[in-house]
Protein backbone atom coordinates (compact mmCIF):
# COMPACT_ATOMS: atom_id res chain seq x y z
CA UNK A 1 0.00 0.00 0.00
CA UNK A 2 2.89 2.36 0.82
CA UNK A 3 4.48 1.66 -2.57
CA UNK A 4 1.26 2.56 -4.37
CA UNK A 5 0.99 5.85 -2.45
CA UNK A 6 4.63 6.73 -3.23
CA UNK A 7 4.17 6.03 -6.94
CA UNK A 8 0.99 8.11 -7.08
CA UNK A 9 2.76 11.02 -5.38
CA UNK A 10 5.67 10.75 -7.85
CA UNK A 11 3.33 10.80 -10.86
CA UNK A 12 1.41 13.79 -9.45
CA UNK A 13 4.66 15.67 -8.94
CA UNK A 14 5.78 15.03 -12.51
CA UNK A 15 2.41 16.17 -13.90
CA UNK A 16 2.53 19.34 -11.82
CA UNK A 17 6.05 20.15 -12.97
CA UNK A 18 5.43 19.51 -16.70
CA UNK A 19 3.74 22.91 -17.46
CA UNK A 20 6.54 24.75 -15.67
CA UNK A 21 9.20 22.87 -17.64
CA UNK A 22 7.34 23.54 -20.90
CA UNK A 23 7.04 27.23 -20.08
CA UNK A 24 10.75 27.40 -19.26
CA UNK A 25 11.68 25.63 -22.47
CA UNK A 26 9.52 27.90 -24.65
CA UNK A 27 11.33 30.95 -26.06
CA UNK A 28 9.96 34.25 -24.94
CA UNK A 29 9.82 35.65 -28.48
CA UNK A 30 7.97 32.65 -29.98
CA UNK A 31 4.50 33.70 -31.20
CA UNK A 32 1.87 31.66 -33.01
CA UNK A 33 0.26 33.61 -35.83
CA UNK A 34 -2.50 32.25 -38.01
CA UNK A 35 -3.35 34.37 -41.03
CA UNK A 36 -6.44 34.03 -43.12
CA UNK A 37 -7.20 34.99 -46.68
CA UNK A 38 -7.74 38.71 -46.94
CA UNK A 39 -9.31 40.41 -43.95
CA UNK A 40 -11.19 37.34 -42.73
CA UNK A 41 -9.46 35.50 -39.90
CA UNK A 42 -8.47 31.86 -40.29
CA UNK A 43 -10.85 30.49 -37.59
CA UNK A 44 -13.79 32.23 -39.25
CA UNK A 45 -12.72 30.92 -42.63
CA UNK A 46 -12.60 27.38 -41.20
CA UNK A 47 -16.16 27.80 -39.90
CA UNK A 48 -17.30 29.07 -43.32
CA UNK A 49 -15.51 26.20 -45.07
CA UNK A 50 -17.14 23.58 -42.86
CA UNK A 51 -20.52 25.19 -43.52
CA UNK A 52 -19.94 25.17 -47.28
CA UNK A 53 -18.95 21.49 -47.16
CA UNK A 54 -22.51 20.63 -46.13
CA UNK A 55 -23.71 22.19 -49.39
CA UNK A 56 -21.05 20.48 -51.49
CA UNK A 57 -23.25 17.53 -52.58
CA UNK A 58 -26.00 19.92 -53.68
CA UNK A 59 -23.49 22.08 -55.55
CA UNK A 60 -22.00 19.02 -57.24
CA UNK A 61 -25.38 17.67 -58.34
CA UNK A 62 -26.96 20.94 -59.49
CA UNK A 63 -24.21 23.24 -60.79
CA UNK A 64 -22.10 20.75 -62.76
CA UNK A 65 -22.60 18.17 -65.50
CA UNK A 66 -23.33 15.44 -62.93
CA UNK A 67 -27.13 15.68 -63.24
CA UNK A 68 -27.33 14.92 -66.96
CA UNK A 69 -24.74 12.13 -66.80
CA UNK A 70 -26.29 10.22 -63.91
CA UNK A 71 -29.81 10.51 -65.40
CA UNK A 72 -28.64 9.05 -68.73
CA UNK A 73 -26.87 6.17 -66.98
CA UNK A 74 -30.00 5.41 -64.97
CA UNK A 75 -32.13 5.31 -68.13
CA UNK A 76 -29.53 3.10 -69.82
CA UNK A 77 -29.62 0.55 -67.01
CA UNK A 78 -33.42 0.52 -67.01
CA UNK A 79 -33.48 0.08 -70.79
CA UNK A 80 -31.08 -2.85 -70.63
CA UNK A 81 -33.14 -4.43 -67.86
CA UNK A 82 -30.07 -5.65 -65.98
CA UNK A 83 -31.46 -4.72 -62.56
CA UNK A 84 -28.62 -3.58 -60.30
CA UNK A 85 -25.85 -4.22 -62.79
CA UNK A 86 -23.85 -2.01 -63.06
CA UNK A 87 -24.31 -1.16 -59.41
CA UNK A 88 -25.09 2.32 -58.12
CA UNK A 89 -21.54 2.71 -56.82
CA UNK A 90 -20.09 2.04 -60.26
CA UNK A 91 -22.47 4.41 -62.04
CA UNK A 92 -21.99 7.21 -59.51
CA UNK A 93 -18.21 6.75 -59.57
CA UNK A 94 -18.14 6.90 -63.37
CA UNK A 95 -20.44 9.93 -63.29
CA UNK A 96 -18.12 11.71 -60.85
CA UNK A 97 -15.03 11.12 -62.97
CA UNK A 98 -16.83 12.20 -66.14
CA UNK A 99 -18.01 15.30 -64.27
CA UNK A 100 -14.42 16.14 -63.34
CA UNK A 101 -13.40 15.62 -66.97
CA UNK A 102 -16.13 17.90 -68.30
CA UNK A 103 -15.65 20.57 -65.63
CA UNK A 104 -11.83 20.59 -65.87
CA UNK A 105 -11.67 23.74 -68.09
CA UNK A 106 -14.01 25.60 -65.73
CA UNK A 107 -12.02 24.51 -62.67
CA UNK A 108 -8.79 25.63 -64.32
CA UNK A 109 -10.27 29.09 -64.93
CA UNK A 110 -11.52 29.33 -61.35
CA UNK A 111 -8.12 28.28 -60.05
CA UNK A 112 -6.35 30.87 -62.21
CA UNK A 113 -8.58 33.88 -61.54
CA UNK A 114 -9.73 33.20 -57.97
CA UNK A 115 -7.96 30.49 -55.98
CA UNK A 116 -4.32 31.29 -56.72
CA UNK A 117 -4.68 35.10 -56.30
CA UNK A 118 -6.52 34.52 -53.01
CA UNK A 119 -3.83 32.19 -51.69
CA UNK A 120 -1.17 34.69 -52.73
CA UNK A 121 -2.93 37.44 -50.77
CA UNK A 122 -3.65 39.60 -53.83
CA UNK A 123 -7.44 39.53 -53.31
CA UNK A 124 -9.65 38.89 -50.32
CA UNK A 125 -12.27 36.17 -49.88
CA UNK A 126 -15.23 38.15 -51.24
CA UNK A 127 -13.26 39.20 -54.32
CA UNK A 128 -12.24 35.59 -54.88
CA UNK A 129 -15.89 34.48 -54.82
CA UNK A 130 -16.81 37.24 -57.28
CA UNK A 131 -13.95 36.22 -59.57
CA UNK A 132 -14.92 32.53 -59.48
CA UNK A 133 -18.56 33.18 -60.42
CA UNK A 134 -18.22 34.21 -64.14
CA UNK A 135 -16.62 30.96 -65.42
CA UNK A 136 -19.27 28.86 -63.69
CA UNK A 137 -22.07 31.14 -64.89
CA UNK A 138 -20.76 30.96 -68.46
CA UNK A 139 -20.76 27.15 -68.35
CA UNK A 140 -24.32 26.97 -67.02
CA UNK A 141 -25.65 29.56 -69.47
CA UNK A 142 -24.18 27.59 -72.37
CA UNK A 143 -26.27 24.56 -71.38
CA UNK A 144 -29.45 26.44 -70.39
CA UNK A 145 -32.40 27.11 -72.66
CA UNK A 146 -33.61 30.68 -73.10
CA UNK A 147 -37.16 29.58 -72.27
CA UNK A 148 -36.06 28.34 -68.84
CA UNK A 149 -34.11 31.53 -68.17
CA UNK A 150 -37.13 33.64 -69.14
CA UNK A 151 -39.31 31.60 -66.77
CA UNK A 152 -37.21 32.34 -63.70
CA UNK A 153 -36.65 35.96 -64.69
CA UNK A 154 -40.44 36.38 -64.75
CA UNK A 155 -40.88 34.48 -61.49
CA UNK A 156 -38.28 36.63 -59.75
CA UNK A 157 -39.93 39.85 -61.01
CA UNK A 158 -36.49 41.13 -61.95
CA UNK A 159 -35.72 43.53 -64.76
CA UNK A 160 -34.65 41.85 -67.99
CA UNK A 161 -30.89 42.19 -68.36
CA UNK A 162 -29.20 43.40 -71.52
CA UNK A 163 -27.01 40.29 -71.70
CA UNK A 164 -27.37 36.78 -70.23
CA UNK A 165 -24.09 37.27 -68.34
CA UNK A 166 -25.82 39.93 -66.24
CA UNK A 167 -28.27 37.40 -64.78
CA UNK A 168 -27.82 36.59 -61.08
CA UNK A 169 -27.06 33.04 -59.97
CA UNK A 170 -30.43 32.75 -58.24
CA UNK A 171 -31.95 32.81 -61.74
CA UNK A 172 -29.27 30.89 -63.62
CA UNK A 173 -28.99 27.89 -61.26
CA UNK A 174 -32.66 26.72 -61.23
CA UNK A 175 -32.96 27.39 -64.97
CA UNK A 176 -29.85 25.29 -65.55
CA UNK A 177 -31.21 22.45 -63.40
CA UNK A 178 -34.51 22.07 -65.26
CA UNK A 179 -32.68 22.36 -68.60
CA UNK A 180 -30.36 19.53 -67.57
CA UNK A 181 -33.33 17.42 -66.47
CA UNK A 182 -35.03 17.89 -69.82
CA UNK A 183 -31.84 17.12 -71.76
CA UNK A 184 -31.17 14.02 -69.67
CA UNK A 185 -34.72 12.71 -70.21
CA UNK A 186 -34.48 13.34 -73.95
CA UNK A 187 -31.24 11.37 -74.20
CA UNK A 188 -32.72 8.62 -72.03
CA UNK A 189 -35.73 8.35 -74.35
CA UNK A 190 -33.54 7.81 -77.40
CA UNK A 191 -31.62 5.14 -75.48
CA UNK A 192 -34.86 3.35 -74.63
CA UNK A 193 -36.18 3.07 -78.22
CA UNK A 194 -33.88 0.34 -79.67
CA UNK A 195 -34.15 -1.83 -76.55
CA UNK A 196 -37.93 -1.36 -76.51
CA UNK A 197 -38.10 -2.65 -80.10
CA UNK A 198 -36.22 -5.80 -79.04
CA UNK A 199 -38.72 -6.33 -76.20
CA UNK A 200 -41.64 -5.94 -78.62
CA UNK A 201 -40.16 -8.37 -81.14
CA UNK A 202 -39.47 -10.98 -78.47
CA UNK A 203 -42.92 -10.56 -76.89
CA UNK A 204 -44.66 -10.88 -80.26
CA UNK A 205 -42.63 -13.97 -81.14
CA UNK A 206 -43.37 -15.70 -77.85
CA UNK A 207 -47.07 -14.86 -78.14
CA UNK A 208 -47.26 -16.26 -81.66
CA UNK A 209 -45.55 -19.47 -80.47
CA UNK A 210 -48.03 -19.84 -77.61
CA UNK A 211 -45.39 -19.39 -74.90
CA UNK A 212 -47.44 -16.98 -72.85
CA UNK A 213 -46.11 -18.23 -69.53
CA UNK A 214 -42.48 -17.50 -70.42
CA UNK A 215 -41.39 -14.00 -69.31
CA UNK A 216 -40.30 -11.99 -72.38
CA UNK A 217 -37.67 -10.13 -70.33
CA UNK A 218 -35.82 -13.39 -69.71
CA UNK A 219 -35.42 -13.97 -73.46
CA UNK A 220 -34.83 -10.38 -74.54
CA UNK A 221 -32.14 -9.61 -71.94
CA UNK A 222 -29.35 -11.62 -73.62
CA UNK A 223 -30.18 -10.07 -76.99
CA UNK A 224 -30.10 -6.54 -75.56
CA UNK A 225 -26.79 -7.16 -73.81
CA UNK A 226 -25.37 -8.70 -76.98
CA UNK A 227 -26.50 -5.74 -79.08
CA UNK A 228 -25.07 -3.25 -76.58
CA UNK A 229 -21.71 -5.03 -76.50
CA UNK A 230 -21.48 -5.47 -80.28
CA UNK A 231 -22.01 -1.76 -80.98
CA UNK A 232 -19.55 -0.81 -78.19
CA UNK A 233 -22.35 0.89 -76.30
CA UNK A 234 -20.35 2.33 -73.41
CA UNK A 235 -18.01 4.09 -75.82
CA UNK A 236 -20.94 5.57 -77.75
CA UNK A 237 -22.91 6.64 -74.68
CA UNK A 238 -19.98 8.20 -72.82
CA UNK A 239 -18.70 9.89 -76.00
CA UNK A 240 -22.12 11.37 -76.76
CA UNK A 241 -22.54 12.55 -73.17
CA UNK A 242 -19.18 14.35 -73.05
CA UNK A 243 -19.61 15.89 -76.54
CA UNK A 244 -23.03 17.24 -75.57
CA UNK A 245 -21.33 19.71 -73.18
CA UNK A 246 -18.92 21.14 -75.75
Amino acid sequence: MRRIVRRAALVAGLMAGTPALAAAATPQNLQLKIDGIGTVSAPLQIVLLLTLLTFLPAILMTMTSFTRIVIVFHFLRQALGTGEMPSNQILIGLSLFLTLFVMAPVMDQVNTVAVQPALAGKIDLSQAIDAATPPLRTFMLKQTREKDLALFVDLSHAARPKEPSDLPLRVVIPAYIISELKTGFQMGFFLFVPFLLIDLVVSTTLLSMGMMMLPPAMISLPFKVLLFVMIDGWNLVVGSLVRSFF
